[in-house]
């Protein structure tokens, strides 16, 4: 493989469009360990339900993806869009968490297996986030105080229990791939987990045609009453996340969903 031009960085890592031997493009990332990421594509394509980049190889720090070729953001493609991930997350997964340590940017993610959501999502996603940022002096004790009661409140406030569902996991719009036709995922965080935090990561940041999306899904698989409201307890996570990985631009939105769970 030959390196034919630099993309720039993400995070802690290098990106670069590189070419095989037979000619065919290729999308290289160089500097970290990327078999969590690898092995949640693989995961997902084993579901034949969303479209994502092929992994053609993964080792010591570098992974080499299938190159996208992106369009333009179409309603017809959000459609499909809705109707393929409502597809992915029908598929199931064995548990919630997943058989590999997870990653999320460049942070460690625990991926053991939990007995309920409410459990996983808690001891698995949101405190551990939450102490990392009081531990790296952005949030208070106060702060911590806050979050920690609203996660005692997730298994009241989560709605009606649900199988695990196969979920993206970081599914907000910069990894979303607009080709024309369809969306194709990439830098997955991806487990078993529930369905919602999906729609909820999309609604964080915005998407393009994100009322066709969530329509189309609606369609094809009908969400319980109430999940609208319950958006901001699935934020909490990549909201948690961000405070560790940008500081305080995000702790306001992050104790402002808190005290939404608080009210719910």
């Amino acid at each position: 493989m030959k390196i034919v031009r630099d993309l720039g960085r993400s995070h802690a890592w290098t990106l670069h469009e590189g070419r095989l031997g037979d000619g065919r493009r290729v999308f290289v990332k160089r500097g970290a360990d990327f078999t969590a990421e690898a092995a949640g594509l693989r995961w997902l394509a084993e579901a034949g339900a969303v479209a994502v980049p092929e992994v053609i190889e993964v080792r010591e720090d570098t992974l080499v993806l299938e190159w996208i070729e992106t369009g333009r953001p179409t309603a017809e493609a959000a459609e499909r869009f809705g109707r393929e991930l409502a597809a992915l997350h029908a598929f199931g997964a064995e548990s919630f968490g997943a058989p590999w340590p997870g990653t999320i940017a460049e942070l460690p993610m625990d991926n053991s297996p939990a007995p309920t959501w409410p459990e996983f999502y808690v001891t698995r996603r949101v405190l551990p986030f939450v102490r990392l940022a009081r531990d790296r002096g952005r949030l208070s004790a106060l702060d911590v105080e806050l979050l920690e009661e609203a996660c005692e409140r997730v298994p009241e406030v989560c709605g009606p229990a649900e199988p695990p569902s196969r979920i993206h996991g970081d599914l907000w719009n910069g990894n979303l791939l607009w080709t024309g036709e369809r969306v194709v995922l990439i830098d997955p965080a991806a487990h078993g987990g529930h369905r919602e935090t999906d729609l909820a990561m999309l609604s964080l940041f915005g998407a393009p045609h994100l009322g066709t999306i969530l329509g189309a899904y609606r369609e094809a698989a009908p969400l319980a009453d109430g999940w609208r409201q319950r958006i901001p307890l699935h934020q909490l996570h990549p909201l948690a996340v961000h405070v560790c990985l940008f500081g305080e631009a995000y702790r306001s939105s992050l104790l402002s969903a808190a005290r939404d769970v608080l009210a719910l």
